[in-house]
């Protein structure tokens, strides 16, 4: 009995902590999170303060859409900066072009040449001077070419930017006639051969780059005679080298023809320095109207005799004309080719007038 009472005992302090633990664990449910309605109580002002940014978000849209209308007009303003820049290269180069054909110029002419006011001239031709492309009096007042230019016309020459420009001119006429073109400059008393294109590789070439030779013979008497006149007098004094029997030796008589072929503008010779070799030659000029260069179309003989070279002058004219052109030099108006009689050549155009690329250039050959 007594055994039995003390587990009695023992069990019943069980009972009563477990009963005592039961309440405090029901006491504490309602405040654990786990409670389904209050997580929905909680989860509606979360709800409205997601949604409560959205209205803001929408409402900025149409106000970025106001925005848009703006962009054409800073892409405008981009545009007409970009149009003022160039505006203002044009006007330099206009101004150093008018300084190389006429130097020394005042303020006042450059004004009236470019069409500037005095501002933006003296703006321009302060830049120009601080780069050493322009200099100026002591007074301000007369402008002329600076210094640098020696510098870019050296790097010029060296670069050959005569021979690249003229390509594209020497394709075309070569492509036109079928014959070979050449391109000769005048370097001291000789001449200088500085480009070629050989229409066909089958052809003959009697010439290459960077070749010399005299100027009394041949397509380079057309360089002796738009050249200075000291030039001309230091090559006639001196003892004048035969190629062939077609050469022309006579001072008095080479003299006699310079004055010709200045007024002709065009050269028509064979065999004086190759014999066999037939060309028909036009000057080219710069941008100061300077004779710089002669185009040369060059053939056997028996391929330009008479009297296709003369029905292939038009053609060479007009192209030494589009390379003139190119150069920045006057357009040169072909108005009457005189023929051998003196007399002019039958249906004669204008260089602007001529066809460059005739559809099938056999069609030149007779």
């Amino acid at each position: 009995m007594t055994k039995s009472a003390s587990r009695t005992a023992g069990k019943r302090p069980a009972a009563a902590k477990s009963a005592i633990q039961q309440p405090t664990r029901k006491a504490a449910k309602p405040t654990a999170p786990k409670n389904p309605p209050k997580p929905a109580a909680k989860s509606a002002p979360k709800i409205a303060l997601k949604s409560a940014p959205r209205p803001l978000r929408q409402a900025a849209h149409p106000a970025a859409r106001k925005v848009e209308p703006k962009a054409p007009e800073t892409g405008r303003s981009r545009d007409a900066a970009r149009v003022a820049a160039l505006g203002a290269v044009d006007q330099t180069l206009a101004l150093l072009d008018i300084l190389a054909r006429n130097s020394p110029a005042s303020t006042e002419t450059l004004e009236h040449a470019v069409g500037c006011g005095h501002a933006t001239v003296l703006r321009l031709m302060a830049a120009l001077e601080a780069r050493g492309f322009a200099v100026h009096s002591a007074d301000s007042a007369r402008w002329q070419l600076g210094p640098r230019w020696d510098v870019m016309q050296r790097a010029a020459h060296a670069q050959g930017a005569l021979a690249a420009a003229s390509m594209p001119f020497l394709e075309a006429l070569a492509k036109a006639t079928g014959e070979n073109v050449y391109l000769r400059a005048r370097d001291g008393l000789e001449a200088e051969t500085i480009a070629v294109y050989q229409a066909d590789p089958v052809l003959r070439v009697y010439t290459e780059a960077g070749s010399r030779g005299a100027l009394h013979a041949g397509p380079a008497r057309l360089l002796l005679a738009h050249a200075p006149e000291a030039v001309q007098t230091q090559v006639l004094a001196q003892r004048l080298q035969r190629f062939t029997p077609a050469t022309r030796t006579d001072p008095t008589w080479i003299a006699a023809d310079l004055q010709r072929l200045r007024a002709r503008g065009y050269l028509i010779t064979a065999d004086e320095v190759n014999a066999g070799v037939a060309s028909v030659s036009v000057p080219v000029r710069d941008a100061s109207g300077l004779v710089v260069a002669v185009l040369i179309l060059s053939a056997p003989s028996m391929r330009l005799r008479p009297p296709r070279p003369r029905q292939l002058l038009p053609v060479v004219l007009d192209a030494a004309a589009q390379l003139t052109r190119a150069l920045g030099g006057p357009a040169t108006q072909v108005n009457a080719v005189p023929a051998a009689n003196g007399g002019p050549l039958p249906g004669a155009r204008s260089a602007a007038s001529l066809p460059t690329s005739p559809p099938n250039p056999a069609a030149w050959a007779r």
